[in-house]
């Protein structure tokens, strides 16, 4: 069970599944910023110039970390597991303030939307993405899969 769990496959398949998620979410994102934007504003936690900033901001560095998890590179795990870490802080507040408002993880919600997903569920989800990050760092250290550094994609293979 052991092999199957750190085996180069397994190991492809939640990269590229978590990987995906965050490249999806972020595209999701800067395909309506300033939707985006009013969900930062929501919280009350930054102005409105900043929430304006982070919704550019914020999906680039999930797209980019995104696609460094899906081509192993060094440094993308860390990255994704911090952006989860500071957005579950932000659920659990507000949760904490009784906000009930869509977070925005997979874009704006649109009108017609009768379910928009709250911060439970989010933090729910984000957990179990969480969990996927714990089982990557878990392959590596003991499936023997090492990232490779972003030099590494760019260098002519001999």
């Amino acid at each position: 069970m052991k092999s199957i769990l750190t085996g180069k496959a397994a190991y492809l398949l939640l990269r590229f599944i978590l990987g995906g998620l965050f490249v999806y979410a972020g595209v999701l994102k800067l395909s309506d910023p300033g939707g985006f934007a009013m969900t930062i504003n929501l919280y009350g936690l930054v102005s409105w110039r900043l929430s304006n900033v982070l919704a550019y901001a914020i999906p680039t560095v999930e797209i980019l970390s995104g696609l460094g998890l899906i081509l192993d590179v060094r440094g993308s795990l860390a990255i994704i597991t911090a952006q989860l870490l500071g957005f579950m802080c932000i659920l659990l507040y507000a949760l904490h303030i009784g906000l009930d408002a869509d977070c925005g993880c997979f874009g704006t919600p649109r009108p017609t939307d009768n379910d928009p997903e709250g911060p439970l569920e989010a933090l729910l989800r984000d957990g179990v993405m969480l969990i996927g990050c714990a089982v990557i760092y878990w392959q590596r250290n003991f499936g023997g899969h090492q990232p490779r550094s972003l030099t590494a994609l760019f260098r002519k293979q001999r």
